[in-house]
């Protein structure tokens, strides 16, 4: 069992019979101790809730006081979405005087427990997050907590820790654009979504739901599909439109999906949007660069990011209580273009 009390290096020098020396090199990832050595040593500081005390540290050997930086993990670049969140983030940040520091989780739990404990080694004044994919135990967000961490989360929020958050209104942006197929003449219409560990994913699929239940039409599930990006999609899709009782429309969880479901549909001899109707929900660059282009749900990530930061610093600087849960919905728009009837 993991220990609720935060050791020290002492502690741990005593526990794995080597110098307190030894840990210190370690922890800071010295050459001078093997890889093996410092593995061992760094496994046992996180598992024993250790956080090495580096603002003191820093206060022993300097009289400059820490850096007003914010880190920010973002499960991926490529994404419009994430960009303009990032976007939003920094000007937001910058014209209060701070700075950011990024990192790119990759979707990986691992990679974003050690960026969590990276940032607070940098004594960061707080940390803006959205998990990763497959993140589904939360105790790096609950240390960084109990050590005094500001945090805040954006679009994948968790649900396991109470924290501040902003997000956008996932279940009406889902309900109106699948609403507007069904009044555009849409009756079996098909979800592309993510994995449903994430609160978007269920949000998203729960507007879809609710918009086909409410409008009087059945829900299949055979209708349902895990898919989240260009490639799946362009994979899945034909086995689904080769069926004689297929989907007349697709509502997809993100633009990457949409557009790979509108190509392979085109490719497939369908007509867009006659034949089968399209929404996406982003509304990114590539929405518009499409051929037809891509009806969608605007997330207006870029106030998304100034929000995020708006409550960080106000945190850090005192003008919002840290033990006050934020919780902000910025309003999405449905935005009709020519892959929707």
């Amino acid at each position: 069992m993991k220990s609720q009390t935060p050791i020290t290096m002492k502690d741990i020098a005593k526990d794995l019979g080597v110098s307190i020396a030894t840990v210190s090199r370690a922890l800071k990832d010295s050459p001078r101790i093997s890889a093996a050595q410092r593995e061992r040593i760094q496994q046992y500081a996180r598992e024993h809730n250790f956080y090495p005390n580096v603002i003191g540290e820093a206060l022993r050997h300097s009289r400059v006081m820490s850096m007003k930086i914010i880190g920010v993990i973002v499960p991926e670049f490529i994404h419009y979405y994430f960009a303009s969140i990032l976007t939003g983030i920094e000007e937001e940040a910058r014209a209060r005087g701070y700075r950011i520091m990024v990192a790119l989780s990759d979707e990986k739990y691992e990679r974003e427990v050690r960026i969590c404990d990276d940032f607070y080694r940098n004594k960061v004044c707080g940390i803006i997050v959205s998990q990763a994919k497959d993140t589904t135990q939360y105790e790096h967000f609950q240390r960084l907590i109990e050590n005094g961490v500001p945090l805040v989360f954006y679009d994948r929020i968790c649900t396991g820790v109470n924290c501040s958050r902003v997000v956008v209104d996932d279940y009406m942006g889902a309900f109106t654009a699948v609403k507007h197929m069904i009044d555009t003449g849409c009756r079996r219409i098909a979800f592309y979504g993510a994995p449903m560990n994430m609160e978007i994913s269920k949000n998203r699929f729960n507007g879809y739901k609710d918009a086909l239940l409410k409008s009087g039409l059945p829900f299949d599930e055979k209708l349902v599909r895990l898919c989240d990006n260009r490639s799946a999609a362009e994979a899945i899709t034909p086995e689904i439109l080769s069926q004689d009782n297929h989907p007349d429309a697709f509502f997809a969880i993100n633009d990457d999906t949409a557009i790979g479901i509108l190509y392979t549909a085109k490719r497939m001899g369908f007509r867009i949007p006659d034949d089968i109707s399209i929404c996406g929900f982003t509304n990114g660059n590539r929405a518009i660069a499409c051929d037809p282009m891509l009806t969608t749900v605007e997330q207006r990530g870029k106030l998304v990011g100034e929000e995020a930061a708006n409550i960080l610093i106000g945190q850090v600087e005192g003008e919002l209580p840290r033990n006050k849960v934020e919780k902000r919905i910025v309003r999405t728009r449905l935005v009709i273009r020519g892959t929707t009837r």
